[in-house]
């Protein structure tokens, strides 16, 4: 492969795809998708409903299964090392095999809590293969929970948090009243004490099985986690997103 192109493609909504994406993925010959299991082959749905919408040039669809990793680690940093360096084996493996230009779908944007890059320079880093590669980006699921509630993220003059689950179970840092909660399995969100905050809630953000939820905290927090419980049971899986204000 010559070049690799990493491409952000917005929360799930085709409309979301920038029109720098389209024109890169109109470059492309060979697209690499990391399948999830069959219990997310709606992901890959998704994004095969986006390269029908968008992409007018013959291409081809490689298919790369997600090595598997310890959900509950005791040393999560080197569970995650480990599943990166697998994974760029498989990337190595797939993009040594492909002579011409390739591209990796991104949910959201590359930058934010996605291993792409990570496992792409890692790649490069082993020195088995040789390529440029470009990273365009995308919307991700933190405009689209704003946009969704038609809020704006921030208070005049307030910084935002942008934090993980794993992370909102630590405590708020000091003076952090607006935080972005991602990637949180256990609703976190309950264990944030006090009665005067608010939390905006939505999951499957820019798909057509978008769901939001918003009000105070306390009033709100059952009826997340029941419908949380339910759209999980429901498809297998489930991506939410939330900001909490205090």
């Amino acid at each position: 492969m010559r070049e690799l192109f990493v491409i952000g493609i917005g929360a799930g909504d085709p409309d979301q795809v920038t029109v720098q994406a389209i024109k890169a993925m109109n470059k492309v010959d060979v697209f690499f998708v990391v399948g999830k299991g069959d219990e997310k082959q709606d992901l890959v749905d998704l994004r095969t409903t986006i390269l029908t919408e968008h992409v007018k040039r013959p291409h081809r669809v490689v298919a790369i299964a997600d090595p598997p990793r310890d959900r509950t680690p005791s040393d999560y940093q080197g569970v995650v090392d480990d599943w990166h360096e697998r994974r760029a084996m498989l990337f190595e493996a797939e993009f040594a095999a492909e002579p011409g230009v390739g591209a990796i779908l991104v949910w959201g944007d590359p930058s934010l809590y996605d291993s792409t890059l990570r496992i792409v320079d890692r790649v490069l880093e082993r020195g088995k293969v040789a390529f440029e590669y470009s990273v365009i980006p995308g919307v991700t699921s933190v405009q689209s929970l704003a946009a969704a509630h038609r809020i704006v993220l921030n208070r005049i003059g307030e910084p935002v948090h942008i934090t993980t689950g794993r992370r909102l179970a630590e405590g708020l840092p000091d003076g952090v009243d607006n935080a972005v909660v991602m990637l949180d399995a256990h609703c976190t969100f309950t264990r944030v004490p006090g009665d005067n905050v608010q939390i905006w809630w939505g999951a499957y953000l820019g798909t057509p099985d978008e769901v939001i939820v918003a009000g105070n905290l306390r009033d709100v927090e059952d009826e997340i986690r029941r419908v949380r419980a339910e759209l999980r049971e429901r498809k297998g899986w489930i991506m939410d997103t939330y900001l909490i204000r205090r």
